[in-house]
């Protein structure tokens, strides 16, 4: 949630419009994303449109041995501050 100030009347119109439109309670998800930042006074931020991206690690033997390089890289790192 957005930490933003709000007084007592705009408040109660969000909380209307989440009562009313929250997908949990069968609205539209993006309606519901769009009244939101119209109410709040902000349009959905750009940064977040790009595709989930999902990276995969490898597994069995293979992953266990990436995993303690890895545990053992960061042990025996030098330190990052002075």
């Amino acid at each position: 949630m957005v930490d933003v100030e709000h007084d007592p009347a705009t408040r109660a119109e969000i909380r209307a419009f989440v009562r009313a439109n929250h997908p949990d309670v069968g609205g539209d998800p993006e309606a519901f994303a769009d009244g939101l930042a119209r109410l709040r006074g902000r349009t959905a931020d750009p940064r977040f449109d790009a595709p989930i991206v999902v990276e995969t690690r490898p597994s069995g033997v293979r992953g266990l041995l990436h995993r303690v390089r890895c545990r053992w890289r960061r042990r025996h790192a030098p330190p990052r501050v002075r």
